[in-house]
C-alpha cells in the first residue's frame, strides 16, 4: 500500500471535483498523448478528485486496431496509475485494448492505490465498422468513488437510453467520446436528455481535432440533474471542470422523486 493519504472509495464527500481534458489526440501515439495530457494538467492549480480523458485517448478512434491497440492496455494503464498516484485522484478514460486475443474499447477507472475497474463498450459503432474488429461488453458498470456512484459509458452508448436507465444505482454518468462534427447537435441534445430523465449529473467528454476519418468538434459539457449546463467547451483543447454536489442532488431527488416512477 502506498504511503500517501487517500480517501477510501466509499468515504462520502458532499462535493466531488472533476476535471475533464478535451484533447486533440495524436494518431496512434500513446507517448505523445500522455505528454499532452500532462502538459494540460500542469497549467491547472485546482485539486481534482477525478480526471477524465476521452474515448481512445491514447491512440484516436481506431476501427482498424491492428498495430494500434495496446496489448493489455500498456503503456496507458501504467501511465494512468502513475497519474492517479501523483495527483491523489482517480483517472478515467477509454483505451483501444487487445487482450485474450480480442480487441475491446475498454473504459478504465483507476484509483490512487493502483486498483482499476473497467467497462467494455456495449454498443459498438456499426456505422463506422467498430463491431467488425472489437468485442462488445455485456454488462454495464457503476463504480463508487469518494461516495459518488458513477456509470461508465462510451460514445455510441449515448443513443441507447434503456441501457443507461438509472435504476437508483448511480449519481453521475460519464460518456467519453469521439463524436464527429456532423452529429454534434445530437450529442448536445442527448447529453441533456440523459441528465434530465435519469435525474443525475452527466459529463460528456469529446475530443477535438481530426483523424484519418473524421473531424471532431469538442462540445464537451457538464450537465446537472435539472438539465442546466455547469460548464461547456468549444472546439479547442481545454480542461473543463465542475463540482458534483451530492447534498443538492439528494435534496432534489427527495423533493421530486421521479425515479420512483420509472418503468
Amino acid at each position: 500500500m502506498a504511503s500517501y493519504n487517500i480517501l477510501p472509495p466509499n468515504k462520502k464527500k458532499e462535493k466531488l471535483k472533476i476535471i475533464a481534458l478535451q484533447t486533440d489526440i495524436a494518431w496512434a501515439d500513446p507517448t505523445e498523448n500522455h505528454r499532452r495530457a500532462e502538459q494540460m494538467l500542469s497549467d491547472i492549480s485546482e485539486q481534482a478528485d477525478l480526471i477524465v480523458l476521452p474515448e481512445m485517448f491514447s491512440t484516436g478512434f481506431a476501427t482498424q486496431p491492428d498495430g494500434i491497440a495496446e496489448q493489455d492496455a500498456q503503456p496507458s494503464l501504467d501511465w494512468m496509475r502513475s497519474l492517479a498516484r501523483r495527483h491523489n485522484c482517480a483517472v478515467a478514460g477509454s483505451v483501444a485494448t487487445q487482450t485474450d486475443g480480442k480487441y475491446r474499447n475498454r473504459f478504465f477507472f483507476v484509483t490512487p492505490d493502483g486498483e482499476e475497474q473497467h467497462y467494455d463498450k456495449h454498443h459498438l459503432f456499426t456505422y463506422g465498422g467498430e463491431h467488425l474488429r472489437y468485442t462488445a461488453g455485456k454488462e454495464r458498470r457503476v463504480v463508487c468513488w469518494r461516495g459518488v456512484r458513477i456509470l461508465l459509458q462510451v460514445c455510441y452508448d449515448l443513443r441507447f437510453p434503456c441501457f443507461s436507465r438509472n435504476q437508483g444505482d448511480y449519481d453521475m454518468a460519464i460518456y467519453v467520446a469521439s463524436w464527429p462534427t456532423t452529429r454534434v447537435k445530437a450529442w448536445s441534445a442527448l447529453l441533456r436528455a440523459r441528465a434530465i430523465e435519469n435525474q443525475c449529473y452527466v459529463l460528456g467528454l469529446n475530443r477535438v481535432g481530426s483523424d484519418p476519418q473524421c473531424q471532431y468538434p469538442g462540445a464537451s459539457a457538464f450537465i446537472d440533474p435539472y438539465g442546466e449546463t455547469l460548464a461547456e467547451a468549444d472546439d479547442r483543447e481545454t480542461a473543463l471542470s465542475a463540482t458534483i454536489d451530492m447534498e443538492q442532488l439528494n435534496a432534489f431527488r427527495e423533493k421530486f422523486p421521479v425515479l420512483n416512477d420509472r418503468d
